[in-house]
This record gives structure tokens, C-alpha cells and sequence, in this order.
């Protein structure tokens, strides 16, 4: 069975993003017993260059765990070299066979020339890297069950590369007619795994709030915006945080019964599995909300 049959069977249709700020080891693990008991199929962490290294975070969450698949969205190629992200991903994946995902992004120049490094065409760099990676597979232990690798992609060219070089793609924070278009660029055989929001609001204005506070749309260089510009959205529409018309396509807001309706579109738009994250102060607040919508998602 390859990596993306492996990844459809035991991912499920339905995970969770938890994407909070530094916290103690022991409300990581309390928290993913929670979404692993509620009954989702996943769980996503992230990584910026420094502070929660995401392959360390993955070995604590799958300690405190059973049985849930976790995965890297994303591993940050700019923080280690190709050789390492191989090797750690190996690792992961032999001690916890069918239990790991690796996402693999390129993050933006403004972070990576922060970090003291150069920054350099996102695509080539991306490619290169995967060079390193397939070149240092012999020297890495060889998992009982295949691990899916997924690149970060929101154009057309990265979805190309996560077509010809990975088993799918791991796009996130993007509207419905984005998730089709993924689809439809990597073919049935790649893996399609779509990070997506829910805000439970139901007011116009709170909600749109909440998902401006993000600064999605505000990061210079932010490939969101070069994504949303070949949907059709225009500079004005783009402007100042997003008009509500992008923010009500990019956020999906509302009652219980609303934000599934969305996530649902975008399983009918062709994903295999959505990673839903919420936005909460702490991981707590942030598995109380995921436990308050699981009877809907799930």
C-alpha cells in the first residue's frame, strides 16, 4: 500500500490544527488526549525557525497518544538541513508506524531573513531540498508503514512540485474555489489536505474580527494574497486585513451547523482531509471549542 493509501485509511475526513503560542509539555499532552477522545482523525502542529521544534513536539504528543495520525503543517525547510528533515521524519514514522504525516513549507522571505539567512526563489529552493531529502532516504530508517510527504501549496507551480516530488499537498486558510482548483492541478492520486478555520460567531462583526486579528493578509510577501489575486480578488478587495467578501471566503464563521456546511464544501471540492483550527488564548480554550463542535464535524 503506498503513503497516500495509507494516509486516506487512517486520517479519516476530519482533524484538528493546533496552532497556539509556546506552552508546558503537559498541556500539549492533556490537550491531544482531549481531540484524540473526542474522536478526530488528526492532529497538525506548526513550526516558525526556533522556539517549538516541531519534530520534538511530534514525539510528545505521539507519547501521550494512542492512536491519532500527527503531522507537520508545516516543518519549516529553512529550519534544518534536508538530510535531518529526512532522518527525524524516519524516525517519527518507524516509532509510531501510521501515525505520522510530514508537511514540509518554505515559510516567507520576511521570516527567514529574520532568522539571519538569505532568502531565495521559494521554488527552486524547494526543489533542491528535495533533492537532499530523497538523497539521504538510504541513510534513514525505513518505517513498517510509508509516510506520506506533503508540501505546502498554494500556487500553481508548488502544486505542480508537490505533484511530480510529494504525495500531496497541504494547503491552508483558502477559500472553497482554491481547494477545486488543488484538486484538480495534483490529480486523484495525490493526497489533498486542507487547512481550514472555524470561528464560532455568529455575528457579522465579531467574527470578521476575530479572523482579521490573524493578519492573514497583511504579512508582506504573503503568498495568500498572490493566491487570492489569481482567484480574482483585486488589490481593493485585498486591502487593509481583507474586504468582508474575502474574509467570509478565506474564514469559515457561524453556528456549529454553518461551519460544517463549509467544511463539507470543501470535502466535496475534492479534499481528503480538512485540519480545522480554532482560535483560543491556550490549548484549554482551544479543546473546548473542538470538543463543542465535534458532534457537528464528526
Amino acid at each position: 500500500m503506498t503513503a497516500v493509501d495509507e494516509a486516506r485509511k487512517r486520517l479519516g475526513r476530519i482533524g484538528v490544527g493546533l496552532m497556539t503560542p509556546i506552552a508546558p509539555a503537559g498541556e500539549w499532552r492533556r490537550a491531544a488526549r482531549r481531540v484524540e477522545e473526542m474522536g478526530y482523525g488528526s492532529i497538525w502542529v506548526n513550526e516558525a525557525i526556533g522556539g517549538r521544534e516541531v519534530f520534538t513536539q511530534l514525539s510528545v504528543l505521539a507519547a501521550a497518544t494512542e492512536r491519532i495520525v500527527l503531522g507537520s503543517a508545516v516543518a519549516n525547510l529553512w529550519a534544518r538541513h534536508p538530510a535531518t528533515m529526512q532522518g527525524a521524519a524516519s524516525v517519527l514514522a518507524d516509532a509510531y508506524p501510521g501515525r505520522f504525516a510530514l508537511g514540509v513549507g518554505v515559510s516567507m522571505g520576511m521570516l527567514v531573513e529574520q532568522s539571519g539567512q538569505k532568502w531565495t526563489s521559494p521554488l527552486d529552493r524547494t526543489r533542491e531540498y528535495f533533492d537532499g531529502m530523497d538523497a539521504a532516504v538510504d541513510a534513514a530508517p525505513v518505517p513498517e508503514v510509508p509516510f506520506p510527504r506533503l508540501l505546502a501549496a498554494l500556487g500553481p507551480k508548488m502544486q505542480g512540485l508537490a505533484r511530480d516530488r510529494a504525495d500531496g499537498a497541504l494547503p491552508a486558510m483558502m477559500p472553497v474555489e482554491h481547494t477545486r482548483t488543488a484538486r484538480e492541478r495534483l490529480g486523484p492520486d495525490k493526497l489533498l489536505v486542507v487547512g481550514q478555520s472555524a470561528i464560532l460567531a455568529t455575528d457579522p462583526e465579531q467574527a470578521r474580527g476575530i479572523a482579521r486579528r490573524t493578519q492573514l493578509l497583511e504579512m508582506p510577501g504573503s503568498p495568500y494574497l498572490r493566491s487570492l489575486r489569481s482567484l480574482g480578488y483585486d488589490d481593493a478587495a485585498l486591502a487593509a486585513g481583507g474586504s468582508d467578501e474575502v474574509i467570509d471566503a478565506c474564514f469559515n464563521w457561524g453556528d456549529e451547523t454553518a461551519i460544517r456546511t463549509r467544511i463539507q464544501e470543501h470535502l466535496d471540492a475534492g479534499a481528503d482531509h480538512v485540519s480545522v483550527m480554532v482560535f483560543a488564548p491556550d490549548l484549554a480554550s482551544s479543546a473546548d471549542q473542538l470538543d463543542h463542535l465535534a458532534p457537528a464535524l464528526l
